[in-house]
């Protein structure tokens, strides 16, 4: 029940769920190891690295490429263009607001958005099943 459109671009170690949508013009940069859960929606547009090459660029390549896995949990919605940097957790029934830059873990049930991506509400799912989202505020 996964699928990913054939435009999205996907690289080393990539581990996806079961009924996961991956969108068009995706990446999945797996070279340090990504893994994605179950029933997430990965949005057009959604960068996720678990590499970067910062310190290489910065010491004229003597510093190696910096690898770190990043791990997405189950029932995730990944709004579009989301930038998702290496080293990253983010917990299961998250929800990850469009443009966003994801560079700290995010906990479970979470609602984020931002540049860089902070935690502004909460999801709830009571015991019928019925969910709601609570904002904090400012």
């Amino acid at each position: 029940g996964t699928s990913i459109y054939d435009s999205s671009l996907v690289f080393g170690n990539v581990k996806v769920g079961e009924n996961t949508w991956i969108g068009p013009f995706t990446i999945l940069d797996g070279t340090g190891k990504l893994k994605i859960g179950s029933f997430c929606s990965i949005s057009t547009g959604v960068q996720i690295y678990t590499h970067d090459t910062v310190k290489w660029a910065i010491s004229a390549g003597k510093i190696n490429y910096e690898y770190a896995p990043v791990k997405i949990g189950d029932r995730c919605f990944i709004g579009p263009n989301v930038v998702i940097s290496k080293g990253v957790t983010i917990g299961e029934c998250c929800i990850i607001g469009a443009n966003s830059f994801v560079n700290k873990d995010i906990p479970s049930y979470s609602i984020a958005f931002g540049i860089p991506a902070k935690v502004t509400g909460k999801v709830i799912i009571d015991k019928k099943g019925n969910i709601k989202f609570r904002y904090y505020k400012k």
